[in-house]
C-alpha cells in the first residue's frame, strides 16, 4: 500500500478494517473523519491525472443527497466528480413526482419548471464543494434526447453554473439526436461527452464527433474491452482532445463480468498513465460496478479501487 499522506493512512485503515470487527463502515468511517486534520482537502489529482468518482451511481443510492454525496467523497479522498443533476435539482427545489399524475403531466411540469427556475442557487451549491475541496467536472444529464430546446439550454447553464467542462450522457444511434445535441453543444461552446456501452463500437463516437465541434466522448474502460475486444489505448490516443473522461471498471473480454480492478482484461493501469504522460486533461472516472462481497461493503470496496489507482500512477 502507498501512503501518500496522514489523512489517506488514517482513511485506508479504517476502511480496510473487516466487517466482522464488529464495528460498523458508518463508525469506522467517523472514527477516520475524526482522526484527520479538519483543515485538510481531499486530494485524488495523482502524478497529474484527475481520478474522479461517478456519483451518486457508484454509491448505489439515486436518491443521495448532494450533502451526503460530499461527505462520503470527503471520507474517501475525492477531490474530483462525475454529479448526476438530480441531487442539484432537488437542492434547487424542483417539482416532486404527484401520485397519479399523468406521465405527459409530469414532463411538463418538470419542464416549465427548469425552464423558469434561478440559477442563482446553484453558486451556492458548487460553493459548497469546493469550499470542500471537490470539483464539479463533469455533469451527467439523464433523459438528453427528450428535453425541450428551452430545458438543453437549462443544462447547459446548470452545467456551466456547477463549474463543469462537460456534459455527459448516453450515446444514442440516432443520427438527428447526435446533431441536435451537437448543436447546442456548438451553440453554448461546450463538450457534451458521450457515454458508450459495450454495444458502442470506435465508429459510433466517429460519427458523433463529424456532427459538431463539441461532441466529445465519454470512454468507458470495462465496457470498451468487453464489447469490442480489444484495447481501447489506440482510440484514445488517436481522440484524446475529443475525451473529457474515462470510466474505470474492470471487466472481460466477450462480455465478461465486471471484476475487482486488476482482475480483469482491461488496462486501467496502461491507460492512466497514457494521460499522465501525455499531460491530457481526461478524468480517470471510477465507476464503482463490481459485485461487492460478502466480507466487504461497498464504501471499502471504492476505497481499494480508488488506491488501485493511485499505485498505477505512483
Amino acid at each position: 500500500m502507498i501512503i501518500h499522506t496522514r489523512r489517506n493512512f488514517v482513511k485506508i485503515t479504517m476502511l480496510a478494517l473487516p466487517a466482522a470487527s464488529g464495528l460498523p463502515m458508518i463508525g469506522r468511517l467517523s472514527a477516520a473523519e475524526s482522526a484527520m486534520p479538519s483543515e485538510s482537502k481531499p486530494d485524488s489529482k495523482v502524478a497529474g491525472v484527475q481520478l474522479g468518482l461517478n456519483v451518486p451511481y457508484s454509491f448505489a443510492a439515486p436518491e443521495m443527497s448532494g450533502d451526503e454525496i460530499l461527505k462520503n467523497c470527503l471520507l474517501l479522498d475525492v477531490s474530483a466528480v462525475e454529479l448526476r443533476t438530480q441531487p442539484v435539482e432537488a437542492f434547487l427545489g424542483v417539482p416532486k413526482h404527484k401520485r397519479g399524475m399523468k406521465k405527459q403531466d409530469a414532463a411538463k411540469r418538470l419542464q416549465e419548471w427548469r425552464e423558469s427556475v434561478s440559477m442563482d442557487r446553484v453558486a451556492e451549491f458548487r460553493k459548497k464543494y469546493e469550499a470542500a475541496g471537490v470539483l464539479i467536472q463533469i455533469v451527467k444529464v439523464d433523459g438528453i434526447y427528450d428535453m425541450t430546446d428551452g430545458e438543453l439550454d437549462y443544462a447547459f447553464a446548470l452545467a456551466k453554473a456547477l463549474g463543469a467542462r462537460a456534459i455527459s450522457c448516453e450515446i444514442s444511434h440516432k443520427d438527428e439526436d447526435l446533431k441536435r445535441i451537437g448543436k447546442f453543444a456548438d451553440k453554448h461552446e461546450f463538450m457534451v461527452s458521450y457515454h458508450g456501452h459495450a454495444t458502442t463500437k470506435p465508429e459510433d463516437w466517429e460519427k458523433a464527433f463529424s456532427f459538431a465541434k463539441h461532441n466529445g466522448a465519454n470512454v468507458d474502460l470495462g465496457h470498451f474491452v468487453a464489447g469490442n475486444n480489444i484495447s481501447p489505448v489506440p482510440f484514445i490516443e488517436k481522440y484524446h482532445d475529443r475525451i473529457s473522461h474515462v470510466h474505470l471498471k474492470d471487466r472481460k473480454f466477450h462480455n465478461g463480468p465486471n471484476t475487482r480492478f486488476g482482475d480483469g482484461d482491461t488496462p486501467i493501469a496502461e491507460v492512466l498513465r497514457l494521460i499522465r504522460d501525455n499531460h491530457w486533461n481526461i478524468q480517470g472516472t471510477i465507476e464503482f460496478e463490481y459485485k461487492v462481497p460478502a466480507d466487504s461493503d461497498r464504501m471499502t470496496e471504492i476505497g481499494k479501487a480508488l488506491d488501485y489507482c493511485r499505485k498505477a500512477l505512483a
